[in-house]
Order: C-alpha cells, then structure tokens, then sequence
C-alpha cells in the first residue's frame, strides 16, 4: 500500500507544478490584459471585492476551526473543514480573475478615483502607502507560494502518509492563514479607493 501511496504522491506532483505555475501568471496576465481588449463589451464587476475579502475571512475561520478539530482528534472534520477551505479558496480565485479581468487596477490612496496619485493624494496617505505596499507584496508571495504547499499537503493527506502530511501542515497552515488574514486586510485598505 506504501507503493501506491507514494505513486499518488509522485503521479500528481506534475500536476501540482503545472497548477502553481499557471494559476500565477494567469493571474500577473490579468493586470496587463482586460476582456474589452478583445473586443468583449462587460461592465466592471465592482461588487466582486467586498465578496472575496469576506470568502478570505471566512476561510481564516475555517482554517483555524480545521486546526482545532484535529487537535481534538476529529480528523473527519478536520478533513471536511479543509475541503471547505480549499473551495473557498478556489471560489476567491475565479472571483479575483473575474473581477481583474473587467476593471482596471485601483492604486493606493487614489482619492479621486483617476487612476494618478497627485502630490496631495500621495501625502495625504504618507507612510500608511509603505504599509500597504509591506502587507500587499507579502501576501502576493506567499499567495503564490501556498498553492503548491496546499496541493501537496492534501495530496499527502489523501495517499494517508499522515506524517509527511502533518510535516508540511505546519509550515501551510500559518501561511495559508496569512494569505487569507491578509486578503482581508488589504481589502479594507484599498476599499476607500475603488470607483464605484
């Protein structure tokens, strides 16, 4: 049974690569192309943020409640909770395409809604816009870099090398939980921002 676990794991690792790989720079490709450069007429779905900021938090919330049943020996729940948390977190994802596919980028501190930072708008969020950037360029990295561990730590689980899955679930469950933590965050950050 070892040998098809092992083969499960080593079956899908390509998979896992070729997902982490493509996921992100369909995602990079998102900020540089839009639908109506290829002549589709979409209105921009501005009410696409509030929904995913809140699918990050509550994926916070069942992380952490996965957490908790595993450590009290639920490993059922455990399971279903983490089942859950990878949906939410697909449903963000094409949430997050859907919306940066029809509505341009919203800078930071852009009061007035034109897309430049005047002088007066760059000192009225003076170091808050460093903030911003720290929190916003951590989440971005370890957004990329939690799909691969996520994929691999379920993997692991479901080939029932539960060593080897509580191994990399230690590392992936703080990092997944900032990504989501921070989603939220940056949400809130940036919500003053979006024309409406």
């Amino acid at each position: 049974m070892q040998e098809s676990q092992v083969t499960l794991e080593t079956r899908m690792k390509t998979l896992i690569i070729a997902v982490s790989v493509i996921i992100p720079a369909a995602v990079a490709a998102l900020f540089f192309v839009k639908l109506r450069d290829f002549g589709f007429d979409v209105e921009p779905l501005h009410f696409l943020p509030p929904i995913y900021a809140t699918i990050n938090g509550l994926t916070a919330v069942v992380l952490v409640a996965a957490v908790m049943a595993v450590r009290r020996g639920n490993r059922k729940l455990h399971e279903n909770l983490m089942k859950f948390a990878i949906g939410l977190s697909v449903s963000f994802l094409v949430m997050y395409v859907a919306y940066h596919m029809t509505s341009d980028s919203t800078r930071f501190g852009d009061a007035d809604h034109n897309g430049l930072l005047s002088a007066d708008e760059m000192a009225s969020v003076g170091k808050m816009r460093l903030v911003y950037f720290f929190i916003l360029i951590t989440h971005i990295l370890l957004s990329i870099a939690i799909i691969p561990m996520v994929l691999f730590t379920y993997v692991r689980a479901l080939s029932q090398r539960f060593d080897k899955h509580r191994k990399l679930g230690k590392i992936t469950y703080p990092i997944w939980l900032y990504v989501a933590v921070t989603g939220v965050v940056v949400y809130l950050m940036i919500s003053p921002y979006y024309a409406n």
